[in-house]
């Protein structure tokens, strides 16, 4: 044996690593990003089911007592976990993840993209293309429209910053059906979704495929429920700017807040 050697009991601190080195190494690798982007995705898509579930509450109406079904349960998700939690505190939680999810996802995909670029070899773009869906190549470019739309949005109802038609604090139903009287915010609204259900239908799949699920006996099962899960998403965010602008639901009541107008037990 060399006499040059280390020796274990002199080795102390030769073996350290910074912390979260683990965590640099995954997002480094090119499987251990699309991992993460896969996970980061499903956070997404799980936020965006729950979103529509919440959503379709506004196809209830104006409810009992001129209080809209949605108006209550925007209500109840300002005030979940109170008095553990601060009024809010539980959907800006909820955001804080969200933001993260989302600036996980987006740089990943850019990343791989670049990656992906740079590992072409020369005369690639003449070769035979691979037969792919529709979903599956517009992946990228429906990806950053969504990106665009999402901003959008949160400016429109969250911040108010933009107001392209006249909205107020605590009244979910009255500023969508204000809203969604205008034809052309309708339109934006359903083609997003629309995106939205492609952008799913590939994602849902090949994240089942990132992460090991895909066997050629189950295959099938799991792209007709990727199918039928952007298919839901899709109708079901569709399904309330098309009542509100077809008359299929009625104008909001009038009335105060729904703090103003829920009573206290």
């Amino acid at each position: 044996m060399s006499s040059q050697a280390p020796s274990l009991s002199k080795a102390e601190g030769t073996g350290r690593r910074p912390r979260l080195h683990w965590l640099r190494e995954v997002w480094g690798s090119t499987i251990g990003k699309k991992l993460l982007v896969g996970v980061s995705g499903v956070i997404l898509a799980l936020y965006v089911i729950l979103h529509m579930l919440g959503n379709l509450k506004t196809l209830q109406g104006n409810g009992d007592g001129g209080i809209p079904a949605v108006d209550r349960y925007a209500e109840w998700l300002r005030t979940a976990g109170e008095p553990v939690l601060p009024r809010d505190g539980l959907l800006w939680g909820v955001r804080a993840i969200l933001v993260f999810a989302l600036v996980v996802h987006v740089v990943g995909i850019v990343q791989l993209i670049a990656r992906n670029r740079a590992a072409r070899p020369e005369g690639h773009r003449y070769a035979k293309p691979i037969q792919r869906s529709i979903a599956s190549r517009t992946m990228a470019w429906s990806g950053f429209l969504l990106l665009g739309f999402i901003i959008f949005h949160i400016l429109q109802f969250t911040t108010r910053t933009i107001t392209p038609t006249p909205l107020a604090a605590d009244t979910v139903y009255a500023n969508l059906y204000g809203a969604f009287q205008e034809w052309w915010l309708v339109v934006i609204y359903v083609a997003a979704v629309i995106i939205l259900g492609f952008h799913l239908l590939h994602a849902l799949w090949s994240v089942l495929q990132t992460h090991g699920f895909d066997k050629p006996n189950r295959n099938p099962s799991f792209r007709r429920g990727a199918t039928a899960t952007a298919v839901l998403i899709t109708v079901g965010f569709a399904a309330v700017p098309i009542a509100i602008v077809t008359g299929i639901l009625p104008a909001p009541e009038a009335g105060g807040e729904l703090v103003q107008k829920v009573a206290v037990p």
